[in-house]
C-alpha cells in the first residue's frame, strides 16, 4: 500500500514517484476540499521544539496547519539551529557547609565552583578539592 503526502504545489508518494505533475494549485485545494482536508497558512516568526536536552530552532519558517478526518498537524520548513540546553545545578548551603565540614576548606566560592564542576556530586566535589 502506498501513501500519498500532499501540498498546495506538488503531490508526491513516499517511495518518490510523482503522482500528479503540474496540477494548478486551485484544482489541488479542490481535491483536498473533497478529500476532507483543510489547511491553513499560519504567520509565523519562529518556531522552537524543546526536547529533553536541547532545542530546535526554525528561522524564518513557513508553517502549514493541515485538518484531516479530525488530526491537526502541522508543516514546518526554514532555517533549523539547534541548541543544546545549559543544566543548571541547584547548590544549596547545606551542600556548601556539608564539602567545607569534609574538607576543612573555608573558601565558599571554591566550594561552589567544585560543586558546580561535579553537577552538584558532593563526593566528587570533594574529591576534586582534596
Amino acid at each position: 500500500m502506498r501513501h500519498a503526502c500532499i501540498s498546495t504545489q506538488n503531490v508526491w508518494r513516499t517511495d518518490g514517484d510523482f503522482v500528479m505533475p503540474n496540477i494548478d494549485p486551485r484544482t489541488m485545494k479542490n481535491l483536498m476540499a473533497k478529500m476532507g482536508m483543510k489547511t491553513a497558512e499560519i504567520d509565523a516568526n519562529l518556531v522552537t521544539i524543546e526536547t529533553q536536552d536541547s532545542k530546535i530552532l526554525i528561522n524564518n519558517p513557513q508553517v502549514t496547519r493541515i485538518e484531516m478526518q479530525g488530526v491537526t498537524s502541522f508543516q514546518i520548513t526554514g532555517e533549523v539551529t539547534e541548541v543544546q540546553k545549559e543544566t543548571s545545578v541547584e547548590i544549596t548551603e547545606d551542600d556548601i557547609n556539608m564539602v567545607a565540614e569534609k574538607t576543612g576548606i573555608s573558601d565558599r566560592e571554591k566550594i561552589r565552583k567544585a560543586l558546580q564542576d561535579s553537577n552538584g556530586d558532593i563526593a566528587q566535589a570533594i574529591i576534586l578539592l582534596q
